[in-house]
């Protein structure tokens, strides 16, 4: 379970006061439009942010004294975040070795979360000759094989042309059943939040409420 706890923030003239539970049993969906804290709350579990009071724990353990890097998290965010110039694996290798010096046995795990994806034969590929759609499923296998508990989902699907929003949203429904993963959407779209059966909360003036 992540439990969020009057985990609170101001920024400029913004105050912000976070409470919520989510477990890997149902995706927790915070919907609000652009400007309204979505990205704020994932900073904040992720640990990019620091708040200025409150509890943010994972499995009864505190992680506001875990640096980001150490925390149980990742992130699949808008934006896909790949090196035009590398491969499919060495973007995917890039979430556990920011030097690139992967082992045998990581290229196994690139291959199967590739398999996973739907992607098992464009290891070897080029991400910038990949179409959007491909770009942010190897975005997401990069998520899998960090192996973290937690995946923050920020705007994930909203670049994406309508038919490919479709798939990339059921196969990231698929994937996160399979591993048991406990998720926190952001978004502005509610039809992407009903589309992965989430529970929905409403980001107002700095507050969420459940739908």
């Amino acid at each position: 379970m992540l439990s969020i706890d009057n985990l609170s923030l101001s920024l400029g003239n913004n105050q912000y006061c976070f409470n919520l539970e989510a477990s890997p049993e149902r995706i927790s969906a915070i919907l609000g439009k652009s400007g309204s804290g979505k990205s704020t709350l994932l900073n904040l579990i992720a640990g990019f942010l620091k708040p200025d009071a409150g509890k943010l724990s994972w499995k009864n353990e505190s992680l506001l004294g875990t640096p980001a890097n150490r925390r149980p998290v990742t992130t699949l965010f808008q934006q896909h975040n790949l090196f035009a110039h590398l491969s499919v694996k060495q973007n995917i290798g890039l979430g556990i070795e920011p030097n690139l010096k992967l082992t045998s046995n990581d290229y196994q795990n690139i291959d199967h979360v590739l398999e996973e994806v739907d992607m098992p034969d464009y290891a070897n590929n080029i991400a910038g000759t990949l179409s959007g759609g491909e770009q942010q499923r190897v975005a997401l296998a990069r998520c899998l094989l960090r192996e973290q508990p937690i995946l923050l989902l920020d705007e994930p699907f909203s670049a994406l042309d309508e038919s490919t929003r479709h798939e990339m949203i059921s196969l990231t429904k698929k994937v996160i059943e399979a591993h048991d993963l406990c998720v926190v959407l952001v978004t502005h779209n509610m039809e992407d939040a009903r589309m992965l059966n989430a529970i929905e909360y409403q980001l107002f003036e700095g507050q969420l409420i459940k739908n």
